[in-house]
């Protein structure tokens, strides 16, 4: 497969919504599969794709070039657990051309953290400077209860492998009322005290798992009201181009993150679309809206046939997500966070 020209003229018009939001973000899932089964992202007993369905890792290269080609700057890998998928560090390899061309801005990835201790380096050497980790807490007990048997000791190596091979690391937590609540400022002072920025993350309605997830469900807006009656949060101006609103804590001297799907939603500004493993393009997290370019590029489509394919599919962002969260309710889009991208 000839990999797309990202400087091809065909994309010198960039991505624009209907809304008038211009799209520079691309999340890509390179595989369903997880080393994980975190109870609030899969059930116990996940069925993975059939490897027939997920893309190539060519096919992704084609497709995140596409839209780099069409003004992405931002990619980020995700999974399911992306540094599991076989052969995912060529991919990051040839990606990086893209950066230093200067068509790229950066390319990021989130991650459990499991395998960085082994791959660290070699994704610093292939320009990723930042990685997004998965910790919801400290207490060895919890983790693998709420990772159904994942080795906190093992992620805490990845995480000073990351940080020893200069990667800047954010810690990304799922607020849980019943589970981590009362640890979190615990976890930020000690994200914090190691220089690396902290994201705390409601729990989001995607997917069959098996709790309720009104039992889990932690608003982070009363979280954070309850923050600030012992620190100092001053709100900041910045953003990693991601959906979090970011402060400053005081006391800690680092930086606190909040993505609030629920209590707050950040559609208004949002400049994301996922590709899925399986080549689903979907330009809203909580919507079942989808377009498929798996079917595009092993149709025969030439380069402009996909980019085609992918303004259509961009200029039909919905205006908003359809999240809630209600006891019994179903969740508000049926497939998995594992599925869809992190």
């Amino acid at each position: 497969m000839t990999p797309y020209d990202a400087s091809s003229p065909q994309g010198s018009r960039g991505l624009t919504d209907s809304f008038g939001r211009t799209v520079t973000y691309l999340r890509v899932s390179v595989t369903d599969r997880c080393d994980l089964r975190c109870v609030y992202c899969m059930s116990e007993h996940m069925t993975f794709l059939p490897k027939v369905e997920v893309l190539t890792l060519e096919e992704l290269d084609r497709i995140a070039s596409a839209f780099v080609g069409l003004g992405v700057k931002k990619l980020r890998i995700t999974g399911g657990e992306p540094l599991v998928r076989k052969g995912v560090m060529g991919l990051f390899q040839n990606l990086g051309r893209h950066l230093k061309s200067g068509a790229l801005e950066e390319v990021t990835l989130t991650t459990n953290g499991t395998q960085l201790a082994q791959l660290a380096g070699q994704l610093a050497d292939a320009g990723v400077k930042r990685v997004n980790v998965s910790l919801d807490t400290l207490k060895p007990d919890l983790f693998r209860t709420l990772t159904r048997g994942g080795d906190l000791a093992k992620v805490i190596a990845g995480i000073d492998a990351a940080q020893a091979a200069g990667l800047s690391v954010k810690i990304n937590a799922v607020a849980l009322k019943d589970d981590n609540a009362a640890e979190l400022p615990d976890l930020i002072r000690w994200a914090h005290g190691r220089g690396a920025d902290m994201t705390l993350i409601e729990t989001m309605p995607m997917g069959e798992v098996d709790a309720d997830r009104t039992d889990q469900y932690l608003s982070l807006t009363a979280l954070r009201a309850e923050l600030e009656s012992f620190w100092t949060l001053r709100d900041l101006a910045v953003t990693t181009g991601g959906p979090a609103r970011y402060v400053e804590v005081a006391e800690t001297g680092g930086r606190l993150g909040f993505i609030t799907p629920l209590s707050h939603n950040f559609c208004e500004a949002c400049n994301r679309v996922r590709l899925t493993c399986t080549g689903t393009l979907h330009t809203c997290l909580g919507r079942e809206d989808a377009a498929d370019l798996r079917a595009v590029i092993r149709g025969g489509a030439d380069d402009a046939d996909l980019i085609e394919a992918i303004r259509g599919a961009v200029d039909a962002k919905p205006k908003g997500h359809d999240f809630h969260i209600e006891r019994a309710s179903a969740p508000a889009v049926a497939r998995h966070m594992s599925t869809t991208g992190g």
